[in-house]
């Protein structure tokens, strides 16, 4: 259960001020909100299986203490990620813009699922299962990105561009040096 809320905490952090979440609010201009929500978790499960897959021969490979610090020094990096920000590419907004002729579902999970592949929250997961029980890091990854999704359409419609963008950054990149933190002192024997 620690590793299904933990891996929520995380990814929900990390999904913060994505390239995800900004797809997702071009999508959910153009569709409406379920079809965007359907293709953002197929394309999510499908990659965050693929991250702890990836996550879990990693943990029956390396030492638990080098994974731990490993994945605290992850963390830092993607608290530096996290601050250096995420912008749609020309060509992700692009094709936002040609999928108007295919169903809202498949575009969508399409979308998401190649913007996923290398993506911090896929490395979150990763780190994440190589550490954790991984069916509870795949349930929990895969919520946590679902639910920062949902709520960035949801509070983008119900609030325009009035968010404050940079207190969300920093919020979110406090976080990873937190769990960063702990991950490495644990590695160390600290914790």
């Amino acid at each position: 259960m620690n590793a299904l809320l933990v891996s929520f905490a995380v990814i929900f952090v990390a999904e913060m001020g994505d390239k995800s979440q900004l797809m997702a609010l071009t999508f959910a201009t153009r569709y409406r909100t379920v079809p965007i929500l359907i293709g953002i978790t197929i394309a999510t499960a499908s990659v965050h299986a693929v991250s702890v897959l990836l996550g879990a021969v990693l943990a029956v490979s390396l030492p638990t203490d080098l994974i731990n610090i490993a994945a605290g020094l992850a963390f830092l990096g993607f608290a530096a990620w996290t601050l250096r920000g995420d912008r749609l590419t020309d060509d992700e907004a692009a094709k936002v813009e040609r999928s108007s002729n295919r169903s809202a579902i498949a575009a969508a999970s399409g979308a998401f699922f190649l913007a996923e592949l290398g993506d911090k929250t896929m490395l979150a997961t990763i780190t994440l299962a190589s550490t954790d029980n991984p069916w509870w890091v795949w349930l929990g990854s895969t919520v946590g990105m679902v639910a920062a999704d949902a709520l960035a359409i949801l509070v983008g419609r119900l609030l325009g561009r009035r968010l404050p963008e940079r207190a969300i950054t920093i919020f979110a990149a406090v976080m990873f040096v937190l769990f960063g933190v702990a991950l490495v002192l644990e590695g160390f024997g600290v914790l």
